[in-house]
């Protein structure tokens, strides 16, 4: 697949430096830095589920122990 980017002249600047201190094809510049970019999406959605899988345990847990109190409490 070929796509077109347009570039403002910083990041023009910047790919150019890129590809001239690593001796890499802008190209390859370009798609590695989207696959690195599509990793970090990946990890920043599996970091939010993990935290929202612990606050539900959490939560979870803190009803338990109301539940167990009042269990203690009756008998």
């Amino acid at each position: 697949m070929t796509a077109t980017v347009r570039l403002d002249k910083k990041l023009e600047s910047t790919l150019i430096e890129l590809s001239e201190t690593l001796h890499k094809r802008k190209s390859d510049i370009i798609r590695e830095a989207i696959g690195l970019y599509a990793d970090a999406i990946k990890k920043e959605k599996s970091s939010k589920l993990a935290k929202a899988v612990k606050k539900t345990k959490d939560i979870d847990l803190d009803i338990y122990k109301s539940y167990e109190g009042i269990l203690s409490d009756a008998l």
